[in-house]
This record gives C-alpha cells, structure tokens and sequence, in this order.
C-alpha cells in the first residue's frame, strides 16, 4: 500500500479508535454513577476499552512508527471532536 494511503487509513482507523475509547468512557460514567457497583463498571470498562485499543493501535502500525504516530493523532483528534460534541449535548439537555 503507498505510504500517503497507509497514514490516512493509520489516521482514520485511530479516530474510530479515539471515538470508541471516549464513547465508551462517557458511557461508562453515565451507567456506573448510578450503578450499585460502579467498581464493575470502571474497571470492566477500562480493562476492555483499553484492551481493544491497544490492539488496534498493535495491528494498525504493522512495525511502521509512522502508521503508530498518524493513527495516535485521529486518536487524540477524535478526542476533541467527541468532547465538543458531547458538551454540546450535555448543554442542550440542560436547557430541557
């Protein structure tokens, strides 16, 4: 595969990685504050979120440091973008 289409699919796999991760950790908070055992639900969910990404991260650098760097960078892109987002619902809920 050529390098350029390497490190934008490196890119594009690590921001599903990213909204996963972060998706993920939202969910966890909102189902394990009201949870009668939020230490399940933690660290359950960090065990496997990490897991996953971890793997991800593993199959898509395939050794190359560059494919590791550009798939970091969708990670930490798709961090902002879920964080916008997700401040954005939590002001639009508060006004209901």
């Amino acid at each position: 595969m050529n390098d350029p289409v390497a490190l934008g699919m490196a890119f594009l796999i690590g921001g599903l990685l990213g909204a996963f991760f972060f998706g993920g950790l939202w969910y966890t908070v909102q189902k394990g504050v009201t949870s009668k055992v939020p230490a399940v639900w933690f660290l359950g969910s960090l065990l496997l979120r990490t897991g996953i990404i971890l793997a991800g991260f593993y199959f898509v650098a395939q050794g190359h440091w560059s494919r590791l760097a550009a798939c970091l960078l969708g990670f930490v892109m798709a961090r902002v973008i879920v964080m916008k987002w997700l401040t954005r619902v939590s002001a639009a809920s508060r006004l209901n």
